[in-house]
């Protein structure tokens, strides 16, 4: 399959059991015409103005590759003794309060409206950036029968009708059923993930956007583009919800 067309160039916590039963409580109180999170009205947005104010922008100096905050925007630590196989990062919020309920509710509670949401902000963001495919972020087959849909498919989908770019949700696999990524220490997590995605087509020279909800130490992502990569890909960029920040 041929996605060539138009070229250019162009960031997971631990998940707590509290959490997740917070996020289904915000589910099962809110009714439809209201906020999100904490239930007022809201007839014609998911979250409520005071709610969405309370986001936490992910804003000042940050490190372009992997959307981590450093003093004066320079490259990162990480980034210093591993650079990632992705070239950039966009990451709409800090992974705290409330951005950490919203992706709960989108996981763990099914709540769509929460992808929908996010792609198109994601969509404001990413503007008129030139990419030629968006990829989500796969899950194994195991993962996605306990969960019935894979969340990071969800708001690519969305984001592409978005943006007119074409999706790819089938030649980009995860082929190892690896344990959470959320609960493994950091240094593990790049281990955990060697090896655990294949690619079957070939992306000779294209610009992808590789989507996924949340970003920590970015080693999932950087597994994936490397596979990318290897299969033509010229640039890969990560693009998530939200960014856990290293300090």
């Amino acid at each position: 399959m041929d996605y060539r067309g138009r070229s250019g160039w162009m960031s997971i916590l631990p998940q707590p059991d509290g959490l997740k039963r917070l996020g289904r409580k915000i589910l099962d109180s809110a009714l439809p015409g209201s906020c999100l999170l904490c239930t007022a009205d809201s007839p014609s947005a998911l979250l409520c103005p005071a709610c969405s104010s309370d986001l936490p922008l992910l804003a000042g100096t940050v490190w372009p590759v992997c959307a981590d905050q450093t003093t004066h925007g320079e490259r990162c630590g990480a980034c210093l003794q591993s650079p990632p196989h992705f070239d950039r990062s966009i990451a709409l919020y800090r992974y705290e309060f409330p951005a950490d309920r919203m992706i709960h509710a989108l996981k763990y509670g099914h709540q769509l409206a929460v992808a929908a949401w996010s792609a198109a902000r994601l969509a404001e963001r990413i503007g008129d950036q030139p990419y030629d495919l968006i990829v989500p972020l796969p899950l194994h087959p195991e993962r996605l029968r306990q969960r019935g849909f894979n969340q990071s498919a969800e708001i690519a989908g969305r984001l592409g009708r978005l943006l007119n770019i074409p999706v790819d949700r089938c030649h980009v696999v995860r082929i190892r059923a690896t344990p959470p990524q959320a609960d493994l220490p950091h240094k593990a997590r790049h281990k955990n993930v060697r090896g655990a995605f294949e690619c079957r087509t070939d992306f000779s020279g294209q610009h992808l956007l590789l989507i996924d909800d949340v970003m920590t130490t970015g080693a999932t992502a950087s597994e994936c583009a490397q596979v990318l990569k290897l299969h033509g890909a010229a640039s890969v960029t990560s693009a998530v919800i939200a960014r856990a920040l290293k300090h």
